[in-house]
């Protein structure tokens, strides 16, 4: 696995918030947990120094923009109860695509007086009046994953995820460096601005051409026909960028029912791309590390309730990217079974 890094674009300092990132890379090889609290105790080294935490119980609630079936977010969630049971932490998660359902979700999470709350920013205006809120209510708030560039003007501590736009660049000299010449960035949600963010990217890198195709992703076989039928109509695409794991075999799938011969790369890792990588069905994915999403929300908001910590000093704590091949398999073959990759 390597991280990274865009020729183009110029190289930060490391600073404390990568630091911080990176020190965290330890829990990646650790079980999770199904639940939070004291009757979840785990004795292993998981970065915490191993067992439940002594302290008040804190509530911290996760409302994330998923949609049903999204399994890129049971790895975030699975990341986020382990920390939340070495923590002695009650973890509550909600989700809706809808982003005027997700601000009522945060809403209600406000209502119950929760001691924290992690939320992404996939649709950062809907989001801005209910953060406002929770900052009124003195209920800190980490955003993670998405609309990171929002998270500091909406009150949040930090924001926990990877720059959306860097990692599209990445995604465009990779396909540069495999001599590619036309690329399809499929979005499987419309008005997602991490998604935008990322066909930009590829877009801006490639030396190649880009073009976007926004698909229904809650409709999985209406996502395959669509790339299937683009597929069909333009020979000259010879590689489809899906923005989400999920979304990586409904475009194999499109590519074969199509007669195509284009290569298919993908955002996002889960069991079945690491399969996908193995069988080379996939040219290569792009990691974010969604389990260390999770962890590390919970464990920024409740180092900040009982000793004021803020991971990376406010600055965003970046999680990605790295591009994973099929020379990864070994390693994430067991990671991927574990939930934690």
């Amino acid at each position: 696995m390597r991280t990274a890094r865009t020729a183009r674009t110029a190289r930060t300092p490391r600073t404390a918030a990568t630091a911080a990132a990176c020190a965290a890379l330890i829990v990646l090889a650790a079980g999770c947990s199904s639940s939070g609290g004291k009757d979840s105790e785990d004795k292993s080294d998981d970065g915490g120094g191993g067992g439940t935490v002594s302290g008040p119980r804190l509530k911290i609630a996760m409302v994330t923009h998923s949609g049903d079936g999204d399994t890129f977010w049971d790895i975030v969630k699975s990341g986020a109860e382990k920390a939340a049971a070495k923590d002695n932490v009650e973890f509550l998660y909600a989700h809706d695509d809808e982003a005027k359902e997700q601000a009522q979700l945060v809403q209600s999470y406000i209502d119950k007086k929760v001691d924290g709350i992690v939320v992404t920013l996939a649709k950062p205006k809907a989001m801005k009046d209910v953060l406002a809120k929770a900052a009124a209510a003195g209920i800190p708030v980490v955003t993670i994953n998405s609309g990171g560039q929002f998270s500091q003007a909406y009150g949040a501590l930090t924001h926990i995820g990877q720059d959306e736009a860097v990692a599209g660049e990445a995604v465009g000299d990779e396909l540069t460096k495999r001599g590619l010449k036309k690329a399809l960035c499929v979005i499987h949600e419309q008005g997602n601005v991490s998604l935008e963010d990322r066909c930009a990217g590829v877009k801006k890198t490639f030396d190649g051409s880009t073009e976007n195709l926004n698909v229904t992703g809650t409709n999985m076989p209406e996502t395959q026909s669509t790339i299937q039928a683009k597929l069909e109509s333009a020979k000259d695409i010879d590689v489809v960028v899906t923005l989400g794991a999920p979304f990586a075999e409904a475009a194999a799938a499109a590519k074969k029912d199509a007669n195509s011969k284009a290569e298919i790369d993908t955002f996002d890792l889960n069991a079945d791309v690491v399969g996908q990588l193995k069988a080379k069905d996939i040219g290569f994915a792009v990691d974010q590390q969604p389990y260390l999403q999770g962890y590390l929300a919970v464990d920024e908001l409740w180092l900040y309730k009982t000793n004021a910590n803020v991971i990376g000093g406010g600055k965003p704590v970046l999680t990605g990217p790295a591009i994973v091949t099929e020379k990864d398999v070994p390693q994430l073959e067991k990671l991927t079974e574990n939930g934690t990759r």
